[in-house]
């Protein structure tokens, strides 16, 4: 069997679909609640981008104590933290959700970068791809179900179940999590705790840099953002891209009512379906050679770009642009993010890789979040139609920066290979 494939990596991909089964839940309920309350689509995005924000803000800091201390050890201490958070979530009304989208924030930023980067190092490098798009998958996959689940739940306005379900989902990701295991290919040896492979020859382990000296790595890793080239791009392409699913993960559920025969429920199961349709039948078509791939890249971006348009063009279209906006929004999210993060695993300094997929993985968080913080604000403006057309033109202007990597790296391949 493949090792993406094998035991301990069924397991943690199990944990994954699991952990993110709740939020899945909260992204329909959240904004349904704001609503009914009276609240803007400014002070929704708030709360909803509260989440991801925060996850930005500690990716670097996650990937430094992973670096320490080991993945297995920092998901268990995770796990009880989360278990918190959705215990505020089953207890509170809206005014403690930004609380406790606050704490999950802090949670998913150490429960992914440890997932992430444990599979990073735990696989050989022909297969990261398919562990990467394995993990994305099935992080994705509690968006088929958990819209229509929510709906259910609202139309319920029942708290003792709310409450039951939220519970439920802590304390069974607690269990799963506690007894999983870093699996490792067998020509690599094992960690000396068990939590993960032990560094290869001629491959530089990323904790000797992150020790007593983590906080200059930190502050070297955004200097180097701003210095590497294919960092920067990378980071560029992942961050506006996320603009875009910020905004249809927190406003569609809206946005959804103005659209004739349009179902906020529908749209969002159609759209994680194809994320996950595509991340499993896909995954080997994800290039996991360290070379940039341009035409693959664009068609992803005109995917992307097309999503929003049609979902911006649905008020007056109707279902059948909605529909496909779904389905072009979902195939731009299954391959964005799993082949740039295989692409920067290969191109980044072994020595330095940890914090900078940190960086990296930092601006999808962030992106996510400014489509909700940046765009409720321009739906009370002008409307969700608007919004959407903006991330159109949005999308199709990362073609540029796809462009650029591409020049950037047939000029490399010019230089004599000792310079380049």
């Amino acid at each position: 069997m493949a090792a993406a494939l094998s035991g301990p990596f069924l397991r943690l991909y199990s944990l994954t679909l699991l952990y993110f089964s709740a939020n899945a839940i909260l992204n329909v309920l959240i904004p349904l609640k704001g609503e009914s309350l009276g609240a803007s689509n400014a002070a929704i995005g708030v709360v909803m981008g509260a989440y991801l924000f925060t996850t930005m803000l500690l990716r670097p800091w996650a990937g430094h104590l992973i670096g320490r201390h080991g993945p297995i050890r920092v998901l268990r201490a995770i796990l009880v933290l989360n278990a918190a958070a959705l215990a505020l979530y089953a207890f509170t009304g809206l005014e403690g959700y930004f609380a406790a989208r606050v704490l999950q924030g802090v949670c998913t930023a150490f429960f992914s970068m440890a997932l992430q980067l444990g599979l990073i190092d735990a696989l050989p490098e022909k297969e990261r791809s398919q562990g990467i798009s394995m993990y994305s998958l099935c992080a994705t996959m509690p968006g088929i179900v958990g819209p229509l689940l929510a709906i259910g739940l609202w139309q319920a306005q029942n708290p003792a179940l709310l409450a039951a379900v939220l519970l439920g989902l802590g304390a069974a990701t607690g269990l799963v999590g506690f007894t999983a295991r870093l699996g490792k290919p067998a020509a690599q040896g094992s960690g000396p705790d068990g939590a993960g492979p032990a560094p290869q020859a001629g491959r530089a382990s990323a904790s000797p840099q992150l020790g007593a000296g983590g906080g200059a790595a930190l502050r070297r890793s955004f200097r180097e953002l701003a210095e590497q080239p294919q960092l920067r791009r990378c980071s560029l392409l992942m961050l506006a891209g996320s603009v875009v699913f910020g905004a249809a993960t927190t406003f569609i559920p809206l946005y959804a009512a103005q659209v004739s025969g349009g179902s906020a429920a529908a749209y969002l199961m159609l759209q994680a379906g194809v994320v996950v349709a595509a991340r499993f039948w896909l995954r080997k078509r994800i290039p996991s050679d360290g070379r940039w791939h341009p035409s693959f890249m664009a068609a992803v971006l005109v995917s992307l770009a097309g999503a929003a348009l049609c979902v911006g063009l649905a008020a007056y279209g109707g279902a059948a642009a909605f529909y496909l906006g779904a389905l072009l929004m979902g195939l731009a999210q299954a391959m964005l993010y799993p082949a740039l993060t295989t692409y920067l695993s290969f191109t980044l300094r072994p020595e330095s890789r940890n914090v900078q997929m940190g960086l990296f993985i930092a601006t999808a968080d962030l992106g996510v979040s400014l489509g909700s913080i940046v765009m409720g604000p321009v739906a009370d403006l002008f409307s969700y139609s608007t919004m959407y057309l903006l991330c159109a033109a949005l999308a199709a202007s990362l073609l540029l920066v796809s462009a650029r990597e591409t020049r950037s790296r047939a000029r490399e391949a010019e230089l004599p290979q000792g310079l380049a």
